[in-house]
């Protein structure tokens, strides 16, 4: 089956469907990945074939706009209508991209900001579509919706009533563009005011959830049409080998402390980087500073920190003694894998759930959402998941566990059996 991948998003979101593509293309299908132009090398290098989407996420994200959405203080509510914003000022070249992309293909995987035009491109070429979840989107009386002003359990009926308004949110600012590209670009009807889309999506497409069941449990009231199979880890990059300098700096001391905050870009990186600096000297510990996309810098570093900008999380992250980070899906997945406590500063979106998750495993200190940190909360923070023999062990049991799991075998199982039942039903 010719399969296109629509992986839209940060590193964090394509990897893992990058991951998922190898597995299909092993298992014989015909897999292409559609993401954005920044990622061409990234794609081509593991031999999957790459279909470029105009919009350049890191440009979206180190926007003014991009910045509003993870502004400190900022609400989950108004960081979703801040990410409409931006997302909405995109869907019209993406449209255009994906149907281009999609003109010779049997099916669609998308990620989940590809749910804005995947189901209508997918519903002018008349092929069936797989949502590729990496965090839980769908209604449930287990925990409530990461759209909500609290991570708090707030009981079965209210966690189940907040989904309501962040499904509103996730429909409602896009609804009058998407209708616009329905029916100019693809020559579709328009979709009623009325229809709850969100709703609407979550019946009629499958969703394949890539994280591990030890992490989140799959709730009693998610029905057969989704499936948690485990994290999709890309693992073993092309080529690449530790500085000397890396490698000098891990070999000369304990294990460090591994500060990162992935593709978040932030208004004053040299404040972030200070608060770290601050904290890794007051709680004595060796650092390891990962500037990525959030922008994590400084000019002088005293000898027990080193700056890096990048490298592989399968390789470097069992070499630390904890890590901090914003809470990326992708990120808060191998920290977790490679066994070490995890502190998350979350910034916006589904960083605060899976901050939680982590408190709740007992695998890491609260989480520390940005408009509060402090070099007094972080050194404390960092403190307690260096020297807290409990919550190590939690954290080495559960990479342990996590390890066991083949999350893309078991996704290649459920995408075959779905194509199977389609077939049949045809």
């Amino acid at each position: 089956m010719n399969i296109t991948m629509l992986a839209i998003g940060s590193r964090g979101d394509v990897q893992p469907l990058v991951a998922l593509g190898l597995g299909l293309q092993s298992a014989g299908h015909v897999v292409q990945v559609a993401t954005h132009t920044e990622f061409d090398n990234f794609v081509q290098s593991r031999g999957l074939p790459f279909f470029p989407l105009q919009m350049d996420s890191r440009e979206c994200l180190a926007s003014e706009v991009g910045q509003d959405s993870m502004e400190e203080g900022t609400s989950p509510m108004r960081s979703l209508l801040d990410f409409a914003r931006m997302v909405n000022t995109a869907l019209e070249q993406l449209s255009i991209d994906t149907l281009a992309a999609c003109q010779a293909t049997d099916m669609i995987i998308y990620s989940p900001l590809g749910s804005f035009v995947a189901p209508h491109v997918a519903e002018k070429v008349k092929v069936p579509t797989i949502a590729a979840i990496l965090a839980p989107m769908h209604r449930t009386r287990a925990f409530p919706s990461y759209g909500a002003p609290t991570t708090r359990n707030l009981g079965g009926l209210l966690n189940l009533l907040s989904y309501y308004p962040a499904e509103a949110l996730v429909w409602l600012p896009y609804r009058s563009t998407v209708n616009k590209i329905r029916q100019e670009l693809l020559n579709l009807p328009p979709i009623p005011w009325w229809v709850n889309y969100a709703r609407q999506w979550e019946k009629q497409s499958k969703a394949i959830c890539g994280f591990s069941p030890t992490v989140v449990p799959k709730p009693a009231d998610w029905g057969k049409h989704v499936d948690i199979t485990g994290y999709w880890f890309l693992d073993g990059e092309v080529d690449w080998e530790p500085s000397t300098q890396l490698a000098d700096f891990l070999a000369a001391g304990t294990p460090p402390v591994y500060i990162g905050f992935g593709s978040m870009s932030t208004r004053d990186p040299e404040h972030k980087t200070e608060i770290a600096l601050q904290a890794l000297s007051r709680s004595g510990q060796r650092g390891l500073l990962v500037t990525g996309w959030g922008g994590l810098r400084a000019a002088e570093l005293p000898d027990h920190v080193l700056q890096i900008e990048a490298a592989p999380h399968d390789w470097l992250l069992p070499r630390m003694g904890a890590v901090v980070h914003h809470g990326g899906a992708g990120t808060t997945a191998a920290g977790l894998r490679a066994g070490k406590p995890t502190i998350i500063i979350p910034h916006f979106i589904d960083q605060p759930f899976w901050g939680k998750r982590v408190l709740d495993l007992g695998v890491g200190p609260p989480p520390i959402p940005q408009q509060k940190l402090s070099v007094d909360r972080l050194a404390e923070a960092i403190s307690l998941a260096m020297n807290d023999e409990g919550m190590q062990q939690r954290a080495a049991d559960l990479g342990d566990q996590i390890s066991t799991e083949d999350g893309i075998g078991r996704a290649v199982e459920v995408i075959n059996g779905h194509i199977s039942a389609l077939a049949s039903v045809v």
